[in-house]
């Protein structure tokens, strides 16, 4: 499987929807669509990652990647990821994240409607998990 990334938005928000496979040959493209976003003025940004069904170190080497980014420009990033559930329904992320102990390092919601709320402060997310951490 190959991985796809579209351009959307949604309000003030860019949205990155990732799907296919995060590994050593394909991470690099989204790492470069992040950088695009900043370098076209965007600050708030969601990389909805609900249909990727791979995703090893590297990928969650770009993330971890992203969230200093946009933190260096004073930006907000969120991810959108399957709360439950297997590989098949997006949640393999969620999990790989969980099972390095890195998933409390960003603000994960299930959903886009969620993600762009402006109501939410960026203390947590919306899951449940414990607050965004400095990296």
């Amino acid at each position: 499987m190959t991985l796809k990334v579209k351009d959307a938005e949604r309000g003030d928000w860019a949205v990155l929807r990732v799907s296919g496979e995060m590994d050593l040959v394909t991470s690099p493209v989204v790492r470069q669509r992040v950088h695009d976003a900043v370098a076209d003025g965007r600050r708030s940004l969601v990389l909805d990652l609900a249909e990727v069904r791979f995703c090893d170190s590297s990928g969650v080497g770009v993330l971890i990647a992203a969230r200093r980014l946009m933190r260096s420009c004073q930006g907000r990033l969120r991810l959108i990821l399957p709360p439950q559930g297997g590989a098949a329904d997006g949640s393999h992320v969620n999990r790989v994240l969980g099972a390095l102990g890195v998933r409390r390092l960003f603000e994960i919601y299930p959903d886009l409607a969620t993600a762009t709320h402006e109501g939410h402060d960026g203390a947590g997310d919306a899951l449940g998990s414990l607050p965004a951490q400095s990296a």
